[in-house]
Parts: C-alpha cells; sequence; structure tokens
C-alpha cells in the first residue's frame, strides 16, 4: 500500500494544505496551498460558515493540482487552555507484543484521566518497560509476560475542538486524527540531538505566539501570548497611514527582520489609505519592524524562562515571519546562540508557514508505524485519479513542447 497522508493547519491567518507520500523513507509533498482564513481568530473558530468556506477555497487548489476531491485529513487544533500530563498503565501480555498491545496500553492509561469537559487530542508514548529493568520507545516484537507504559496526555476543552471539528464536517473533510500546531512543528523541526536534550520551538503566528518546551521529544511544557506579525502590520499602518493588505505587503516584499541588512538608498514608493503617493526607504521600515520583532522575542525569552530553569540545549523558531532576511541575526542577538530558525527545504513546500501542516504528517506517520498500522487516507480509486491526471499534465507539456519546437523551424 502507497503511503500518502493529508495535513491541514487551520490557522488565524491561512489555512494551509500538505499532501506528501512517503518514498523510501522520505515525504515528496504531491501538493500544497495555503489560503487566507477567514471566521478564525486567535486560534478560535468565531465564524463557521466563514472558515468552512476558507477550508473549501484551500480543497479546491489540491483538487486543481492533483484532479481529486480531498476526503480525509490529519488536523492541527487550538492549543488555548490545553492539559498535559504523563500518565502510565500496565497491561498483561504473556507472548509477543504487538501493534493492538499497543494500542490497548495506551487507552488503559487514558481511564479516568481526562476530565468531563475536555476531549483527548494527544495520547504519545514516553517509554515502555520490558520487565528486565530496561525501557524501550519501540517493544514491538519482544517476548513478555507484561508491559508498561508511560505516555504524555494531551487534552484540550470539548467546545473548542468540537468547534474545529465541525468546521471540517462541514466542509465533507473526515478527520482520520488531531494534535497540537507545536507537535506538528516539533515533529518538522526533529533530528537526532532534539530527540536527546531539552529544547524549546517558538511559533510566531498571525495574532499569537507558541512557546512549548520539549524533553527528549515529549511536550512537557507549554504557553501561549497574544502577540504576533499581525502587530508589525498594524505598526506599519499606524505610521504611514496604510490599510492592513498594504502594510503585510510592505512587510513581506520591502522589508527586512534588520536594519544590519537594510539599504538606506533602497526607495518604495505606495499609495496610502487616502490615496496619497508616498515613499519610503527600506531602513526606516525596517526600524519598525524590528522593534516589535525584538519585543516578540523578549516577551517568549520570559515565557522560556517562566516555563522552565533547566539548561536549553536549543532554540528553533518557525512561522511565516522567520523568512525575513535577518530575523535569525535578531533571534540569535535576543535567545542565545543555540537559536536557529527553521529551514523547510522540502520541494513544494519551501516556506516555514508549512511547519505544523507538513509536520503533523510525519507525527501521524510515526504513530502509525508504532500500532503496526499501514495506512494511506487517499484510497487506491483516487490515486489512479492522481497518476491519469499526473501523466495527463505531462503529455500535454509533451505537446505544447514539441509544437513549440516545430513552430520555431516553421518560422526560421
Amino acid at each position: 500500500m502507497r503511503n500518502i497522508y493529508t495535513g491541514i493547519d487551520l490557522g488565524s491567518d491561512n489555512i494551509k494544505i500538505v499532501v506528501a507520500e512517503l518514498v523510501k523513507e522520505k515525504f515528496q509533498v504531491l501538493a500544497s496551498t495555503s489560503i487566507k482564513s477567514v471566521g478564525i481568530r486567535k486560534g478560535l473558530v468565531v465564524d463557521s460558515e466563514m472558515a468552512v468556506r476558507s477550508l473549501n477555497l484551500a480543497i479546491d487548489e489540491i483538487e486543481k493540482t492533483l484532479g481529486i476531491r480531498l476526503n480525509k485529513a490529519i488536523v492541527t487544533v487550538p492549543a488555548n487552555n490545553r492539559n498535559i500530563k504523563v500518565v502510565s498503565s500496565t497491561i498483561d501480555i504473556d507472548g509477543v507484543v504487538s501493534g493492538k498491545d499497543i494500542v490497548t496500553a495506551l487507552q488503559k492509561s487514558t481511564e479516568g484521566e481526562i476530565p468531563d469537559d475536555y476531549e483527548l487530542v494527544s495520547i504519545i508514548p514516553i517509554m515502555f518497560d520490558t520487565e528486565d529493568g530496561k525501557y524501550t520507545k519501540d517493544p514491538v516484537g519482544l517476548t513478555i509476560n507484561k508491559l508498561s507504559t508511560k505516555a504524555l496526555l494531551a487534552t484540550a476543552p470539548k467546545n473548542q475542538i468540537y468547534d474545529y471539528l465541525k468546521v471540517f464536517h462541514d466542509a465533507n473533510i473526515e478527520v482520520e486524527d488531531i494534535t497540537f500546531n507545536c507537535i506538528g512543528d516539533y515533529y518538522e523541526a526533529r533530528n537526532q540531538g532534539t530527540d536527546e536534550e531539552l529544547g524549546v520551538i517558538i511559533n510566531v503566528g498571525q495574532d499569537k505566539t507558541d512557546v512549548s518546551i520539549f524533553n527528549k521529544g515529549i511536550l512537557i511544557k507549554n504557553s501561549i501570548f497574544n502577540l504576533g506579525s499581525k502587530n508589525i502590520d498594524n505598526d506599519i499602518s499606524y505610521i504611514y497611514g496604510t490599510d492592513t493588505n498594504t502594510s503585510r505587503e510592505l512587510k513581506e516584499k520591502f522589508a527586512l527582520a534588520s536594519r544590519r541588512y537594510a539599504d538606506i538608498n533602497e526607495i518604495l514608493e505606495f499609495n496610502n489609505d487616502q490615496g496619497e503617493k508616498k515613499s519610503i526607504n527600506q531602513y526606516e521600515i525596517t526600524e519598525v519592524v524590528e522593534a516589535r520583532i525584538v519585543e516578540l522575542l523578549k516577551l517568549a525569552k520570559k515565557e522560556i524562562n517562566d516555563l522552565t530553569k533547566r539548561k536549553i540545549s536549543y532554540i528553533i523558531i518557525t512561522g511565516g515571519i522567520t523568512e525575513l532576511m535577518g530575523f535569525s541575526y535578531v533571534a540569535e542577538n535576543i535567545l542565545g546562540i543555540n537559536t536557529s530558525t527553521l529551514n523547510i527545504s522540502t520541494m513544494g513546500i519551501r516556506s516555514n508557514k508549512f511547519s505544523s501542516a507538513i509536520g503533523i504528517i510525519k507525527y501521524f506517520h510515526d504513530k502509525m508505524k508504532l500500532r503496526e498500522k499501514n495506512i494511506s487516507l487517499i484510497d487506491d480509486e483516487k490515486i489512479r485519479q492522481i497518476e491519469q491526471n499526473k501523466q495527463s499534465m505531462l503529455d500535454l507539456t509533451e505537446d505544447t513542447f514539441i509544437s513549440k519546437i516545430f513552430g520555431y523551424f516553421a518560422d526560421n
């Protein structure tokens, strides 16, 4: 069976969708899109109808690329007011450990641990005890009598989870699994070092910033504060008298994150919200952007200090704002030399705004692998349609190329 997954990150600013296939232990992106979202604010659904409309527009874009309609996905849900705790259980095996035993052990560890007004989001195994005093992360195939499990239980308020799930239901998307953005971000950023150390993942969103502490790959603490890249847009609008769309365009296409890289002689003309022609230089607007980024990173640093007093081995920052030139320089100055920005190099999603969408795919695949489940979120019939559509596009490209060649020789 081919392993094809769809990850959907329903954010306050954009809806990001990634469809990827596992090929030789690496994910290849088949399709991706990022569409402006409406009806989501600070990670919560405020207008379900508009949110569904935005989601359908994003799904339409994927359909144009693949030639099929998506109907299953792994999705992110907000971490607002989440609870995380370590739980444990022990089950009888009397034989060889299977993926089914893993599921049983994890399910048992949640019994009596979820408040009535909360919903299960993730149950992530930390370690399995194999009776002989040795611990492992993957006990499948071992012959033992009892299996003890220690796991991270993540829950969130039912009302906010159900609001999100209703959006997907109304868009005819069957939700295969849910998890928090920060877990997706970690799985995209992870490496051998992060799986062995204590570190921080920071996601700078549009109107909020998520600070998460991970110990050996396990989320142990998390906090959210209401400051994000939208505040930079507001600063530019206030200072230069522009509307929100213009200020955002100035930020993304002209401003930098650090004055160190800005050119005072680089001038851009634009119209303010009164229709008057104005001009700014790159250094001046970068001053505005940098000031807000510094404030944001200082707040993140305070959150880290409040969350843990232990030594931090790494800090990785993601989010669309990190794409601005000079962001890494500012981040290192504020947070220290062990700080870096995420660098997504996968073809088709070379932007940090996709970190959660691709990361939850990797999280889900690892989860299914441990449970000995082989899953694809796109069935065989739709895979055939994708292949036919791909071949049609190749044939069209080849025909166009040949016609251009013949046209060239005919004209010459």
